[in-house]
């Protein structure tokens, strides 16, 4: 079942967005930083290049650190292609 989650890191007050397969793996990241959430990254597992970031390298299960607040499919899926439409403006 695919679950959705944010964490926050305040060594670098970034949030970051995750939408975890069954497998336990990231399958897309979005990453947001400071106040003004400003998108620093919106990946997807099977993206051909590191344009948009990378997501996790290791399972979910391996992590250590980390307060997940859960996310419907709906709160992610509207922050991470807010993220990917503006990160993809910045390339144009």
């Amino acid at each position: 079942m695919t679950t959705w989650f944010r964490s926050y890191w305040d060594e670098e007050d970034t949030w970051f967005y995750f939408e975890v397969g069954d497998d336990g793996w990231v399958s897309r990241q979005a990453e947001l930083r400071g106040a003004e959430l400003r998108p620093v990254a919106a990946a997807r597992d099977t993206d051909p290049d590191m344009q948009y970031g990378i997501t996790a390298e290791c399972p979910v299960s391996e992590w250590e650190g980390h307060a997940p607040e859960p996310l419907t499919a709906e709160h992610f899926e509207s922050v991470w292609n807010t993220a990917r439409h503006q990160l993809a403006a910045r390339f144009t």
